[in-house]
């Protein structure tokens, strides 16, 4: 079915205010994927907080244009399915990368996480990109471990000048 410039112009704009609150987007072929298999990807984007949409090229490449993700425009060439994550920046391609692992017929053709176009071998790099929860995790080892260590020491020359002195 075939939309009219009033739909089209709704379609943009819709559009254009998940791509403000983007984070990342991934731009995947989806040639040969059924209703069910499309069905399946929304449902895993739905479960990660990432917003799946099929739309056609000329719109998406009017709802990025003045955005960060403007470069990814010249690689919307074919049947494409957009996926955008907030502020989890991995978390489109982890959800790509996976459903892509059991399902051939859809194939990455780039992504950004808003320096830059890459090209579809920079997905696992992207997909290993920790959440938020993990990278505050490990920042918080990492600045816990030093004083524990030193707590250790110090109990260390406690306990041998205590045996020393008995």
């Amino acid at each position: 079915m075939a939309l009219n410039i009033e739909d089209k112009k709704l379609v943009v704009e819709e559009v254009s205010a998940v791509v403000a609150g983007a984070g990342s987007v991934v731009a995947a072929e989806y040639r040969g994927l059924t209703v069910e298999k499309m069905t399946q990807l929304r449902a895993a984007g739905r479960k990660s907080n990432v917003k799946i949409r099929v739309i056609k090229n000329t719109l998406a490449r009017r709802a990025v244009a003045g955005t960060k993700f403007e470069d990814m425009s010249d690689t919307f060439v074919g049947p494409l399915v957009f996926a955008f994550s907030g502020e989890e920046l991995g978390n489109a391609a982890r959800v790509l990368k996976e459903f892509a692992k059991t399902n051939n017929a859809l194939v990455v053709k780039s992504l950004s996480i808003g320096e830059g176009v890459m090209d579809a071998s920079h997905l696992d790099l992207v997909a290993a990109l920790p959440t938020y929860n993990e990278a505050l995790s490990k920042l918080l080892f990492v600045m816990k471990e030093p004083v524990a260590k030193l707590a250790r020491g110090l109990v260390a020359v406690k306990e041998q000048k205590e045996s020393e002195a008995a």
